[in-house]
């Protein structure tokens, strides 16, 4: 019996083919259908059996939506002004979880996410309000690279399908399709797990009632802080990174028309 459904993974291939046609973000909805049973309980115990962050997911919070206003009168240094900088100066949209939450209404819908645990539904959500705030709090940028760096970072304080499918597609992609990114992307990946082993976690937090504080304190109350950046080394850019940092570019420049 094959554990890993063969249309599950056609899915999975076609993400590997092109990131930008098939995302993780319809991959990880997609997969819920024919996920092993044994997987499911497994990612669902590594959250409720945690000592901080099951207790957290039981209380379930959600941040009402993040807009430039309610961080307009942040002083500089603080959480709060770092969090919009970051907003504006990548052209990032207001309402990210929103977005998501609307592509999660539509899969549930399909009946596609009958068997995705709730626990695991509010760490998605949650993750979507909460990336930008972590992109502050570690430093790592919406470079490509540093996203990938990000997403290590998370799967290395949470068992996550999410960043674990994120982290596989893009080692399969340059695995199969494209050797150049081998080792930038090992290079990513390496720096965010073991920062992100290192440190206190940070998953659902609630950063956004924190906002005045200090950027500095609080990175040192949950041991972000580190002696350099991470800076990524890219000898021959790929093709993959290449789309992105275009895709980048026009949200920029969107946002600034």
């Amino acid at each position: 019996m094959h554990k890993v459904d063969r249309a599950f993974g056609e899915k999975y291939l076609t993400a590997i083919d092109d990131f930008y046609r098939y995302g993780v973000h319809l991959l990880f909805n997609e997969w819920w259908e024919s996920a092993p049973q044994d997987a499911i309980d497994k990612y669902v115990a590594a959250i409720t059996d945690h000592p901080e962050h099951g207790p957290l997911a039981q209380a379930a919070w959600m941040a009402p939506d993040f807009s430039l206003a309610q961080v307009a009168d942040c002083a500089p240094g603080t959480l709060g002004a770092a969090w919009r900088e970051h907003m504006v100066a990548n052209g990032l949209a207001e309402k990210l979880a929103a977005g998501y939450a609307e592509l999660t209404a539509d899969f549930e819908d399909s009946g596609k996410l009958a068997r995705l645990p709730p626990v695991l539904k509010y760490k998605v959500l949650r993750g979507y309000q909460t990336h930008d705030l972590h992109h502050v709090l570690t430093g790592y940028t919406t470079q490509p690279f540093h996203e990938l760096a990000l997403q290590a970072f998370q799967l290395a304080q949470m068992d996550y399908p999410y960043s674990a499918m994120t982290l596989s597609v893009i080692l399969g992609h340059a695995t199969l399709v494209d050797p150049w990114l081998i080792q930038p992307a090992m290079d990513a990946i390496t720096d965010g797990w073991a920062f992100g082993r290192r440190t206190r976690s940070i998953q659902f937090i609630a950063f956004e009632q924190q906002v005045h504080r200090s950027l500095a304190e609080v990175r040192a109350e949950y041991g972000l802080l580190r002696d350099a950046p991470f800076v990524p080394l890219m000898p021959k850019v790929s093709e993959l990174v290449a789309g992105e940092l275009q895709v980048q570019a026009r949200m920029r420049e969107s946002a600034t028309a």
